[in-house]
């Protein structure tokens, strides 16, 4: 069973693709929220199989939300479900962490496909998305690999270069043991490299220490 917390702002919305959801054999609506800062809150209380994230709320939104999520809980699979196409939405959407992103235009069935695919690990993007990212990626120009980390990410390799331990790491940010170590190995994959010692030198290199 596929355990889904829904968090939109729209109670119409919320209840249509509820109702369909769980009426599909392999899908469970475990929890509901109306807003960004109660929905990263279920989210990290319940971690779910799979979030299903509106981007324009009130208190908190759909990105800052999934911004808290995925820095608490690296490997929460977020599906923003939207209105919403424009680059000040989408970009930032999918590098705060999000791995699908929906339409509140598709079908349900399409959204559950979605929750699906995505579970067993296999993104999903709007086809308007899918070219708005090809089209960045045509335009982007040749940046140096430290240059795709996130602001996390960057922290925990200033702190490595301190010759501090995972554990240390995360008491310094109070994260979770196991947040560091996802992170380190992002940092790894991102930088091409084989360890923390090769990471370092690749940080004192490219004068990432100040």
């Amino acid at each position: 069973m596929i355990r889904v917390v829904f968090v939109d702002d729209h109670e119409m919305v919320r209840i249509g693709v509820s109702s369909y959801l769980s009426a599909q054999p392999d899908i469970e609506i475990v929890g509901e929220a109306d807003n960004g800062r109660t929905g990263a809150e279920l989210a990290l209380k319940l971690r779910p199989d799979i979030i299903l994230m509106d981007l324009v709320m009130k208190e908190m939104d759909g990105i800052e939300a999934t911004r808290r999520i995925i820095d608490e809980w690296p490997e929460a699979k977020i599906i923003v479900v939207t209105s919403f196409l424009d680059d000040e939405k989408v970009y930032p959407a999918l590098e705060a962490g999000a791995t699908s992103y929906m339409l509140k235009t598709s079908k349900a069935s399409d959204i559950a496909n979605a929750v699906r695919a995505t579970y067993s690990g296999q993104p999903v993007l709007e086809p308007e998305v899918t070219g708005k990212m090809m089209m960045k990626m045509r335009q982007k120009p040749t940046t140096d690999l430290h240059e795709e980390l996130t602001e996390r990410e960057m922290e925990v390799l200033l702190l490595m270069t301190e010759g501090k331990t995972n554990q240390e790491i995360a008491n310094d940010l109070f994260i979770a043991l196991k947040t560091v170590k996802t992170h380190v190995s992002n940092i790894l994959s991102k930088l091409q490299v084989q360890d923390r010692t090769q990471a370092v030198i690749y940080a004192f290199k490219h004068s990432l220490v100040k």
